[in-house]
């Protein structure tokens, strides 16, 4: 599933292709892939003669301020597990998992291409608050490159809680955007083992998992986010993370600071990977 680097990566490339350019069209080929108007018809009514502002990211979650001459509306996206969204000339042939078709001027398109059919696009009238469509955004915790994401706002999260630290750090009401790659490649960084008990994490640990998850985030933005299956950026090209991975999805492989074997066990029916030397005397520090 895309998480917060690869939809950064995605809201990056969408700025700089789409800004300022006119929805002139849509055609939508798999009706329950739009999660909101339930009429189709009215999804494509609602988006046409539309100028795409600005594209914003919540957690894993796209919006487009959408502006016409008389208001402003919104376009959310969410890939969930294998959404792309990719930025093509009108020729292009068909990809047989396009799911809806966005037109614009000079015969491009913004095409969902979804295998798994899990992503969901949502259109928000005028004068209707994202949230009350989009609800998944009121559950949503700090963003790790807000201000409120600080050690305290981190422990206050975690505080008496008897659950695996990795498991803690899926949650989007604890963290938004962290997923399965970047929640075992902080904790590698800051020496905490996956099945750690939130209750038992010092301050300490804390601070270093908060500065953890920002830097493991950055340095996955700087590479266009990571590609172990369907990731592609708008232009269509794969991320780069995966190739300097610390552990995630490195197990049996040597750890690029002690050389043990990378280990991977099954936590809450999410696979985790972890170095047992490295996190257990505390970190690699940056």
């Amino acid at each position: 599933m895309p998480e917060l680097p690869e939809v950064e990566t995605v809201r990056k490339g969408l700025n700089q292709l789409t800004l300022n350019q006119e929805i002139t069209g849509g055609d939508v080929l798999l009706n329950r892939t739009i999660a909101y108007p339930f009429s189709v018809s009215e999804f494509v009514d609602g988006i046409n003669q539309n100028t795409i502002a600005t594209w914003h990211r919540r957690g894993k979650y796209l919006l487009a301020e959408l502006s016409s001459p008389s208001s402003t509306s919104w376009l959310g996206v969410h890939l969930r597990m294998t959404g792309q969204l990719l930025w093509l000339h009108r020729d292009e042939p068909l990809h047989k998992h396009t799911r809806v078709r966005l037109f614009f001027g000079d015969r491009q398109e913004l095409r969902f291409v979804d295998q798994r059919t899990f992503g969901k696009i949502w259109w928000v009238p005028p004068s209707v608050a994202v949230e009350s469509i989009m609800t998944g955004l009121a559950k949503l915790a700090a963003d790790p490159f807000s201000p409120e994401f600080t050690v305290e706002y981190l422990a206050s999260k975690l505080k008496n809680r008897r659950r695996p630290i990795k498991t803690a750090l899926l949650d989007q009401s604890v963290v938004a955007g962290l997923g399965n790659i970047y929640a075992d490649e902080a904790l590698f960084k800051s020496g905490i083992l996956p099945e750690t008990l939130c209750i038992d994490l010092q301050l300490k640990q804390i601070e270093r998992l908060r500065t953890a998850i920002i830097q493991v985030l950055e340095t996955s933005i700087q590479a266009g986010g990571t590609t172990f299956s369907n990731f592609l950026s708008v232009k269509g090209v794969n991320g780069n993370y995966g190739a300097v991975a610390w552990v995630y999805n490195r197990a049996g492989e040597p750890c690029r600071v002690c050389g043990k074997q990378i280990q991977r066990i099954k936590l809450a029916g999410r696979s985790s990977h972890f170095c047992l030397q490295c996190q257990t005397l505390g970190g690699v520090g940056s």
